[in-house]
């Protein structure tokens, strides 16, 4: 029993390597030959390699590659093709999508047409690794739980860059690439449609982020919690209930009134996680589209109290004929 074990040590069990099981018809070879890393084990697997990218992981790298370095390539000629200076503004640095004026037409290349060609190919790369996804769990066997939470990702960078702008009429609604530019873009958006915490949809999304962080720390926690009595190999406690399962339950028993099962746990957990998205999709979608104030709607469904009138009336200029009210 590893007494040794704690909060920040885990045990690694060394041995021969794996290459996995046999590839079927139509598979390309695994690439490299897998030996085992020390610091790799400290994070998970100590085993790296064989690598499998296959046709559509090579076509997803390719075309990311491509959006990666158009988007970096703006970025560089930004500052002057210095290179100290890309280094140094990186985070603040930005491919911005068209302006206002051009709607949904296709821009001069400098006038957001690269964000355009750059976003066309990151959309293209990214549903290709969905496929890839797609494919690998087929063929290994394995439910598809992981690509279809892929697709709550995807919905809201879709909605985001994609369908909003669509339903708006403008690209220049998208949110520009780079890192800081897209946190302004983001406190833009929101106060420009009135605030975009009285969304319910956004307040949903929050909960489903906040909840899903705290079931996976309280399941990671729990299972490292009994890992020296075997915890960590769930499925085996699922068919054949031992100590590691009986504690963790009594536990959260004790603790919480009620348990979940080593099954549950991560329906719950995946659940949680893949509603975060989709419910700020539906909440970004809405923006603009449906809803142009968002604190308005929440004063006019009683979600918010209006604000006190503190000041005094400002009467409209438009209204006022000869110079008198």
């Amino acid at each position: 029993m590893p007494q040794y074990q704690n909060l920040f040590t885990s045990v690694q069990v060394t041995g021969p390597t794996s290459s996995g099981i046999p590839l079927g018809w139509g598979n390309d070879p695994r690439l490299g030959k897998p030996f085992l890393f020390h610091l790799a084990g400290r994070l998970g697997n100590a085993q790296i390699g064989p690598v499998y990218l296959g046709s559509m992981g090579v076509a997803s790298l390719f075309f990311g590659m491509i959006a990666f370095n158009i988007i970096g390539m703006n970025m560089l000629a930004s500052v002057n093709w210095d290179p100290i200076q890309f280094i140094r503004q990186l985070f603040w640095l930005a491919l911005e999508p068209p302006a206002p004026q051009y709607g949904l037409q296709m821009p001069p290349l400098n006038q957001g047409g690269w964000w355009m060609i750059s976003g066309l190919f990151l959309t293209v790369s990214i549903l290709l690794w969905w496929v890839r996804t797609y494919r690998r769990a087929r063929q290994l066997g394995m439910g598809t739980h992981v690509p279809w939470a892929f697709v709550g990702a995807i919905w809201l960078y879709l909605v985001l860059g994609f369908f909003r702008p669509l339903l708006m009429g403008c690209w220049c609604e998208a949110v520009p690439f780079g890192i800081f530019p897209h946190l302004d873009w983001t406190a833009a958006f929101s106060l420009r449609y009135g605030n975009l915490f009285y969304n319910p949809f956004h307040a949903l999304s929050i909960v489903f982020l906040y909840g899903s962080v705290l079931l996976f720390a309280m399941h990671g926690a729990t299972i490292l919690a009994v890992s020296r009595y075997g915890g960590e190999r769930e499925i085996e406690q699922i068919v054949d209930r031992g100590t590691a399962s009986e504690r963790a339950a009594l536990f959260w028993r004790w603790t919480m009134g009620f348990n979940a099962t080593m099954e549950s746990i991560h329906r719950w957990a995946w659940w949680f996680a893949v509603l975060c998205p989709l419910a700020g999709g539906i909440g970004i979608l809405l923006t603009g589209t449906v809803v142009d104030n968002w604190y308005l709607w929440a004063v006019k469904h009683g979600v918010a109290p209006p604000y006190p009138a503190v000041y005094p009336i400002t009467i409209d200029p438009a209204t006022l004929t000869g110079g008198k009210p």
